[in-house]
Parts: C-alpha cells; structure tokens; sequence
C-alpha cells in the first residue's frame, strides 16, 4: 500500500535580499521589545507566528509510504498426522528500527511529534519512540486444521517517507509590509517506524486481502514453484524466495548502516573566513546576559554579563554569509578565541548537546540558520544547519550551557537578540 502525501509550500514568493544587506538590518541597534507571548496555535505553513517562536521549529509531513513488510518467516509441511498445535521457530527476515533524521534513534521532541503527525495523517497506530523489532529467531503458536504447505510469519506495515521543518521567519506582504510567518525552513530528513506486530499462518490456496501482511507473507511460500507444490514429511521447508528477501534485506541495512558511519566526515581546517565586518552580541532579550565564548577547550558557551574581563569573547561575526527564502546561513566566528560555534561532533546527535568553539573549518556543525524578527527588531531564532535543531538555554542564569533543542525552546527561552557593538 503506498500514500504520497505533496510538499506544503508557502504560497508566496520570499524577498531574498543580498546578504550583506542582511546582516546589516539584523544588526539595528533598536531597542528591544518586550517578549511576545509564546504562540499556542499550530504551526502551519504561512500561518502567522510571534517572536518567541524564532527560536523554535515544527514537522510536517511531505511523504509517506506504508509497506507491509515481513519480519520473521519459516515455510512449514503440514502432514494428515501432524495437525493440530504446534510451535514453530521463524527465522529473521527483516529488522525495522525506528529513526527520524540523521541518528539511529528517536532523540528529542522533534523526533516525537513527527512520528505523531506520521500517524495522525495515515490513521495508523505507529511507534513514536526508538524500537525496533526482534533481530532473533522467534516462535509462533499455530493451531493446524488442515494439512498443507504453511507459511507462518509475524509482520508488519512499515512506514518510510520524508519530514520537513516549519520555521517563524519575516516574511514581506504584498503591500510591502513585514509580518512573522512559519515558513518552510532549510532542514529536511527521512523517518520510518511501523505499526503493531502481527503474526500468523497462512497457504497458497487461501484467499488473501491484496496489500496485506497476510498476503506478503504468501508471496514468500513461492505458490506454483516445484518447492510449493510437491509433498514433504511434515516439517520445515525451504523457500528460495524468502532466502533471496532476507539476502537483498540485509544488503540494504548494510549500505545503509555504512552510509551513516561515513556521513560526518572530519572537518577541513578553512584558511580563511569571509567575515562581514559588523561585530555583534547575542544577547538574551532585554537582559544583560549573552553568549560568551569559552576559554578552555573543553567548556561550552554560556550565557555571561559584559564586562570589562570579558576580552572580546562576547563579541560575535557573520562569516561566510549566504540567504536563502530570507534565512541567512552563516559561520559564527567568535572575537575573543578565534574559534567557530559549533556542536561537538561526538554528542551532535543528542538532545541538549552543548554549543562550543572550535577550530574553523569546512563543516556544516559550524553553520547555522538565523530567523528574524521584523525590520525594527533585532530578535532573532538560531539553528545548526547538520543537526536541525534550535539554540536555547535551559534557564536564564550567569554560567549557564547554551544548548541544542531539536524543537526549540516552547516558552522562548530560545529566542535571542543579536546587537551591533
């Protein structure tokens, strides 16, 4: 069974100004505002957003496709004398883990809901936490009736397709004015879970729903070969088709593993960086607080009162910037160390991983995605381009981690201020 659900676009063309430009307005000067009251409407593509939302991020759904897919196997010879209950031990054909995006797991909030709208939008009961199913040989418990060539399995439909992020943005109207609109943001991803497990048996001559576990599982005796038609003693008997769907199953979660292990390569040292010359704070709205960079390797950055001791290392520059759809994409290199924000690679697939410096290089851990508020404001959301999720801190506090939040920070913890010097 297969469901393809289209792209939601926001039905308006985005202004994309140079970016030099861009950063130029995200710098005003002006004043901040006071913090706008957290949206409890749900986010939909062109849907209007406050500034508390900048830094926060939502799915939605773009593709789906559900597959029933056979899990455990084992083709079984009935025989006049060998009626009634016996238990049966399947053999492995497939392994289905739960995922969203990059990681091998179900990390974060955004992770969740994204499973949650997967299954709201089929109408199917779908893991949304990590899980995967038995990667052993398990038995199944039938009550034979009548003798004949069996197929027992268990199963189950499996549900792959792709994800986007909805992200506030300004957005300019067709009058020329500027309103904050959730947009459909830069980071994208692939998901699979499954439904509940089932198990069962099942014979060439029974009558099947088309696109149904059962049938899957049918599909595998290999109706018509000379293996399906001939007598046996009762007892296992082997399938060529279910041996060839095990072999080309195993082949895909070794390419796919593989894939996974070489996908975040070590960064490339980067000469130089194209820095605008705007220095900037990112402070925490209408607080004395901002990010401040580490002194030690092994700190993170953390939200710091300006000081005459603070040696530059509040003082942050755009470098190599681009926009696209109105979100510039930039490095942020930091005055005081020298060093590039970043997320370690090591921690970047968990949530609230800590955002550090680092030696800058060629890698998409050191880009990040800036949502702003409208001309006039200088609020502003922050995402890692490679992990998808939104900068925020858990509390506001001197010392305090800046942190990744796969959803963002709900109550605006994760909207920040980024202020000229």
């Amino acid at each position: 069974m297969r469901r393809t659900r289209p792209v939601s676009r926001i039905g308006r063309t985005l202004m994309a100004c140079a970016a030099s430009a861009a950063v130029a307005t995200v710098g005003l000067a002006v004043s901040p505002a006071a913090a706008a009251p957290a949206t409890t409407t749900q986010a939909e593509p062109g849907g209007a957003c406050t500034a508390t939302d900048l830094g926060t991020r939502h799915p939605y759904i773009k593709t789906s496709e559900v597959t029933p897919t056979i899990t455990h196997f084992k083709g079984w010879y009935v025989t006049g004398g060998s009626t009634g209950t016996q238990s049966v031990n399947t053999s492995v054909q497939t392994t289905i883990s739960v995922s969203v995006g990059l990681t091998g797991n179900v990390e974060g909030s955004f992770a969740v809901e994204t499973l949650g709208k997967v299954g709201a939008s089929l109408g199917l009961n779908v893991q949304v936490n990590y899980t995967s199913t038995s990667s052993t040989s398990t038995s199944v418990t039938w009550n034979f009736r009548n003798p004949g060539y069996y197929g027992l399995y268990k199963g189950t439909k499996k549900v792959t397709g792709t994800y986007g992020s909805l992200n506030c943005n300004r957005v300019q109207q067709d009058d020329g004015s500027w309103a904050l609109r959730w947009i459909e943001g830069a980071d994208t991803g692939s998901y699979t879970t499954y439904t509940t497990l089932e198990e069962g048996a099942v014979r060439c001559e029974d009558k099947v729903p088309a696109n149904s576990i059962m049938r899957k599982a049918q599909d595998l005796l290999d109706c018509g070969s000379a293996t399906a038609t001939a007598k046996h003693p009762a007892g296992p008997v082997p399938s060529a088709k279910a041996a060839k769907a095990r072999h080309e199953a195993e082949k895909a979660a070794k390419a796919e593993k593989s894939v996974k292990a070489t996908g975040s390569p070590a960064p490339a040292t980067r000469a130089a960086l194209n820095c605008q010359p705007a220095v900037y704070k990112i402070d925490v709205p209408g607080k004395p607080l901002n990010w401040s960079a580490p002194l030690l390797a092994n700190d993170g950055i953390r939200l710091r009162e300006s000081t005459f001791l603070s040696a530059h290392l509040d003082n942050w520059r755009l470098c190599n910037v681009t926009e696209h759809n109105g979100v510039i994409e930039a490095s942020l290199w930091n005055w005081g160390n020298g060093g590039c924000a970043t997320i370690p690679a090591n921690i970047a697939n968990q949530e609230q991983a800590y955002l550090t410096t680092a030696t800058c290089g060629e890698d998409d851990l050191q880009r990040f995605y800036i949502y702003r508020d409208v001309p006039g404001s200088s609020k502003i959301g922050v995402q890692n381009k490679y992990t998808g999720s939104m900068m925020g801190h858990d509390r506001y506090a001197d010392g305090e981690l800046i942190r990744q939040y796969s959803s963002g920070r709900q109550d605006g913890t994760g909207t920040y201020t980024l202020t000229g010097v």
